[in-house]
């Protein structure tokens, strides 16, 4: 009997939230070779040294892409790295077109040299939000610029010719090590914990993701070697008020001090989509994708809070 060759999968933005959650369960599962990358070194747990190899690349130079490519030779590529902050994107329109598009050409250019599977991470704010939830097959029409970028990055990787996955997504949270960037849930719980009165939108709607679920299907598509768009998500339909009364309600914290708003009061530099959210029935019947509530992935936080203040 032959022994089943492992799969060498190179994760980018190794140290952000879905990155970090990637290279977890792939150093967990003995069929894959994970390799993690970044701008600088790596931010991941010590307690996970000598479970996953790390090499410096910065998706935005293309010699340095080919290189390390030429050098790893992956079989996969699951691109998480990209300047994903809306209203930034909106400001720094060059930046964020360097960061999500030309970074996307030099991949796709790496991808086609080595004859590697592209799993890109792609977002629902391609989407206008008038008709939401979106199906894969929904027609996309991006209202700010950073939607603009993740649509252009989509439609290179349609047309680049190398076998790719293109999975969208809806608002991520999560907890990482080393990381400072919060979360609904983090931002809830603390606020009504020190007795602040919150104000949160109830006139636009997601379906949140869990960040382990994300991960969870990014690695389907690799082990399954899946190709096309897949929409991976959360599976419930809330607003942000709904998800802030459901933190509320979990931690049994004071639901009074959360003010019900529309999107008007707040000035953002960036349009936001009103209604999103993704249709995830693709993705549980060829992946088997099974993401949790958004209940379950409050408790899921609460438990990783607990370990990480003992």
């Amino acid at each position: 009997m032959t022994k089943s060759k492992t799969v060498k999968v190179l994760v980018t933005g190794a140290n952000g939230l879905l990155g970090q959650k990637l290279m977890d369960q792939l150093r967990s599962d003995p069929g894959f070779e994970v390799i993690g990358t970044g701008k600088g070194d790596s931010r991941l747990p010590d307690s996970w040294k000598g479970s996953y190899a790390w090499r410096e690349m910065d998706v935005t130079d293309r010699q340095q892409v080919l290189e390390v490519f030429a050098d790893i030779n992956p079989d996969a590529v699951i691109h998480t790295a990209a300047m994903t902050q809306v209203d930034d994107c909106e400001k720094e329109k060059d930046q964020s077109r360097i960061a999500n598009i030309d970074a996307v050409s030099n991949l796709i250019e790496a991808c086609r040299t080595n004859d590697v599977h592209l799993v890109h991470l792609s977002t629902d704010f391609i989407f206008d939000g008038e008709e939401g939830p979106y199906s894969e097959e929904a027609k996309p029409n991006p209202i700010n610029y950073y939607g603009q970028t993740k649509l252009e990055a989509e439609n290179r990787i349609l047309e680049s010719g190398i076998k790719w996955a293109i999975v969208r997504t809806v608002l991520v949270y999560g907890i990482a090590n080393d990381m400072s960037r919060s979360n609904i849930i983090l931002w809830v719980k603390k606020s009504l914990e020190e007795g602040k009165t919150i104000k949160v939108v109830n006139d636009q709607w997601r379906t949140p993701t869990l960040a382990e679920d994300l991960a969870e299907g990014c690695i389907l598509i690799v082990k399954k070697g899946e190709t096309g768009i897949f929409n991976i998500s959360g599976k419930d339909f809330l607003t942000p008020y709904q998800m802030a009364i459901q933190t509320a309600n979990y931690f049994g914290l004071d639901k009074s001090l959360i003010t019900e708003v529309d999107s008007t009061l707040f000035t953002q530099p960036a349009k936001r989509p009103p209604r999103t959210g993704f249709i995830i029935d693709k993705a549980k019947n060829e992946l088997g994708y099974s993401p949790k509530t958004f209940t379950e992935g409050i408790g899921i936080l609460s438990k990783q809070l607990k370990l990480a203040d003992s």
